[in-house]
């Protein structure tokens, strides 16, 4: 019976690549300058930080172009409020998100059901779900109108099998 899989990853190597750019770009602009501005990855968050509120929205511009240009989906950062820090700075902390949650996954489930589908069948499997049926044309079509739909986290599909 053909399947697929739908889940929602972030390729983190790419979002190093994406912060070590918009870091380089800080350092080397002239609007940046002096104004103690950096952006830092640490374990499954971003850090943004600078020295007012309006460096700090150019900072997450930067970042975000440097993201989107990576091909990584502004979806799977949620930004954080902006807060004061240490020696008159401000902070905002972004954190990646990946997989999908239980709520996500019941949406996704009664969206499949809602498309009317004779046969087609999905269940959650951790933070994945995998989606069956018979024909190969059905599961496309699933595939098409999962993409058409906004969930509030990126889909990718994999192991499309027959």
């Amino acid at each position: 019976m053909p399947t697929f899989d739908v889940v929602s990853e972030v390729d983190l190597q790419e979002v190093r690549n994406a912060v070590d750019q918009a870091a380089r770009e800080v350092a080397t602009r002239f609007d940046f300058k002096d104004t103690n501005s950096r952006v830092e990855l640490g374990e499954g968050i971003i850090t943004l930080a600078s020295i007012t509120e309006d460096r700090l929205t150019a900072l997450r511009q930067v970042l975000e172009e440097k993201l989107v240009k990576r091909k990584i989906s502004l979806k799977s950062i949620e930004f954080g409020t902006v807060e004061d820090a240490a020696s008159s700075t401000v902070r905002q902390v972004a954190t990646l998100t990946a997989g999908i949650n239980s709520d996500k996954s019941r949406e996704i489930n009664k969206f499949l059901k809602a498309l009317g589908i004779k046969g087609l069948q999905s269940q959650t499997q951790g933070e994945q779900i995998r989606v069956q049926h018979k024909k190969r044309d059905a599961l496309q079509e699933a595939m098409t109108a999962l993409k058409e739909e906004d969930f509030g986290v990126p889909l990718q599909f994999q192991n499309f099998r027959d």
